[in-house]
């Protein structure tokens, strides 16, 4: 009976800190993944010149 305490916070530990690990891989997942949306989003928001030519042709 004087294993039971070393396996069970041996156990809570690999338990919790792999549980830590992918909580913290998660929201550095979600920041990079934000970050990335960010650059990306005024980039498609622009015309290119085919676009401009385009809609010039069917408003004139």
């Amino acid at each position: 009976m004087d294993w039971f305490p070393i396996v069970f916070i041996t156990f809570k530990v690999l338990v919790l800190g792999t549980g830590m690990f992918f909580a913290i891989k998660w929201h550095h997942d979600q920041g990079k993944k934000k970050r990335n949306e960010r650059t990306i989003a005024p980039a498609e928001r622009t015309l290119d010149a085919s676009d401009q030519g385009l809609r010039g042709f069917i408003l004139n």
